[in-house]
């Protein structure tokens, strides 16, 4: 395991593009939603790659951090943090402004039950911030479930794709993004709108959810065929340049890996690591919700980590009892509940 955290910390670190955009970049860098699955590696990574530019720049990160641990812990990286909650006037007045804004605050599970909430935090807020930060440049996360489902064979959803979300979770997503475009263009706030899915770590994603059903020998979904994903260090180093590439109109990239993922192969190839037989249930459907990142390819380059590296880390990691957190994806979900 010892050998395995050295490799983990060497693919999370910065790259000489990286640490070149973020010396060029002026102002901080502020991380709204720093608590969350991305948050605190993102963080950790703009830490790294302003030590690493020679540069003095602050990195500042936001969450209610109800974890108060990983509060200490982001503290002793060297980024500053403040505990408030997004959603409370005073709280976000008292925020400082920051010339680079990262917003990562939103919500996804748990969403069906918690509509009025999922639409207050996923499109009320966004306004409410852009009005705040409408001298910065915001990188605004969003998410791949605002386009529809994809022909396996069409390479996915590029950005001239016609948003059609399904379900309220992706409705509200395309709600957020239609709030920061019009704050673009209204405060002339230079603004990034980042597609994701699917990023993964060891501890949690679409390969370690397939691997650890062949290990189990729990049934495979088949409904939804295929997947992109990417690492998730490369989607944190993507955020942090796309902060040179924000524009007005607000720019569209997708963000995620090159390949479309066929599930059942991807069980097969994890079937023969464990030397397991993968269990599956249903048929794989002709469409998938898939992205097409040639766009993000084009401007900062292929991922550094690969598919089937991130292939055999999720084993040797599971192998060698690495933790895991229990955050499900849910990517086979095709009604757009969560």
């Amino acid at each position: 395991m010892n050998d395995l955290h050295a490799l983990e910390q060497e693919l999370i670190r910065p790259s000489t593009a990286l640490v070149s955009d973020l010396h060029e970049l002026d102002g901080d860098i502020l991380i709204l939603g720093v608590g969350g699955k991305m948050g605190p590696s993102l963080a950790r990574l703009a830490r790294q790659a302003i030590e690493q530019a020679g540069i003095q720049k602050r990195v500042i990160g936001v969450s209610r951090f109800s974890d108060p641990q990983l509060q200490g812990e982001l503290e002793a990286d060297g980024i500053e943090t403040i505990s408030a909650d997004l959603l409370n006037e005073n709280d976000l007045a008292a925020l400082p402004s920051v010339k680079n804004v990262l917003y990562l605050a939103g919500t996804k599970f748990g969403t069906t039950g918690k509509e009025a909430f999922t639409w207050a935090m996923n499109a009320y807020l966004p306004g409410r911030v852009a009005e705040k930060y409408r001298n910065s440049r915001i990188v605004a996360f969003s998410t791949g479930n605002v386009y529809p489902f994809m022909p396996v064979t069409s390479g996915g959803a590029t950005e001239e794709t016609a948003p059609e979300p399904v379900g309220e979770y992706g409705q509200s997503c395309l709600g957020r993004e239609r709030i920061f475009q019009y704050f673009a263009e209204k405060n002339n706030t230079p603004t990034l709108i980042y597609r994701l899915n699917y990023a993964i770590d060891l501890r949690y994603g679409v390969l370690l959810e397939i691997a650890k059903s062949v290990i189990a020998e729990k049934p495979i979904n088949l409904a939804m065929g295929n997947a992109n994903v990417i690492w998730q260090g490369d989607a944190n180093e993507i955020a942090l340049r796309s902060l040179r590439h924000c524009d007005v109109p607000a720019k569209i990239l997708n963000v995620t890996g090159p390949e479309t993922v066929s599930i059942q192969w991807l069980a097969q190839e994890y079937g023969r690591m464990l030397g397991k037989a993968p269990v599956f249930v249903n048929e794989a459907q002709p469409t998938a919700l898939l992205s097409n990142s040639s766009q993000a390819n084009k401007l900062f380059g292929y991922p550094r980590v690969t598919l089937r590296q991130m292939m055999e880390l999720t084993v040797a990691w599971l192998q060698g009892g690495g933790t895991t957190l229990n955050k499900p994806t849910h990517f086979q979900e095709r009604d757009g509940k969560f």
